[in-house]
């Protein structure tokens, strides 16, 4: 018996490029990721930066916190983010995300979205202290909020609605060839959080991205 072999494209067709993820939509139960987003709002020391802008200095659409490693600064967009302690929730999390991505993280940027009206414009977390092919495993807690990635060469937009306790894993290619967003969300009412852990290298370093990072 011959072995199946596929059949060759329709005229015309196109092969639309896929980003390089893991998607896991109830990584953590609804009541245990309603509890966590409770203590990382009380736990977390959260900060709003500013950052410049073509219509001058603004404050960014959201709070965020940075955890980490020992030496694990971060710099984006003017704005240095010396690591705070790891939190004990934050760390039990990374331990568990460790576990299902096989991936190891030194830190993490944490971003709470306090309504509809704050958000991540277009950007891609191509740090050199990242490397080449970065892992980077995202969190989400609280209410759902659309993410959005779009292919740098093609302009193809893939989507997914990150809901309360979604993991969204990036890997290989994907902040090399696309970009992502959590766009504003206008009536929506209710906190997110989003946690994105990474490995950096233990050192500062400017990063040339108009936006800011991640998820």
């Amino acid at each position: 018996m011959q072995a199946n072999r596929a059949q060759p494209p329709l005229p015309g067709f196109v092969e639309l490029p896929e980003p390089e993820v893991d998607w896991h939509p109830c990584w953590l139960p609804s009541d245990a990721a309603a509890g966590t987003l409770e203590r990382l709002l009380s736990e977390v020391v959260w900060k709003q930066d500013k950052i410049g802008t073509p219509g001058g200095i603004k404050p960014l659409p959201r709070l965020t916190a940075w955890q980490g490693d020992p030496g694990t600064v971060y710099v984006y967009s003017g704005i240095r983010n010396e690591p705070q302690p790891w939190t004990s929730t934050v760390l039990d999390l990374k331990r568990s995300i460790e576990a299902t991505t096989g991936a190891t993280f030194n830190s993490v940027l944490l971003n709470r979205y306090r309504s509809g009206v704050d958000s991540m414009g277009w950007h891609a977390d191509r740090e050199p202290e990242l490397g080449p092919t970065p892992v980077i495993a995202s969190l989400s807690l609280g209410v759902a909020r659309r993410f959005d990635l779009r292919h740098n060469a093609t302009g193809v937009v893939r989507s997914f609605e990150l809901t309360n306790g979604s993991l969204l894993v990036m890997r290989g290619a994907t902040q090399a060839q696309w970009r992502h967003r959590v766009p504003k969300a206008p009536g929506l009412i209710g906190e997110r959080i989003n946690l994105t852990f990474r490995s950096v290298s233990p050192r500062s370093s400017e990063v040339r991205e108009e936006g800011t990072s991640s998820s």
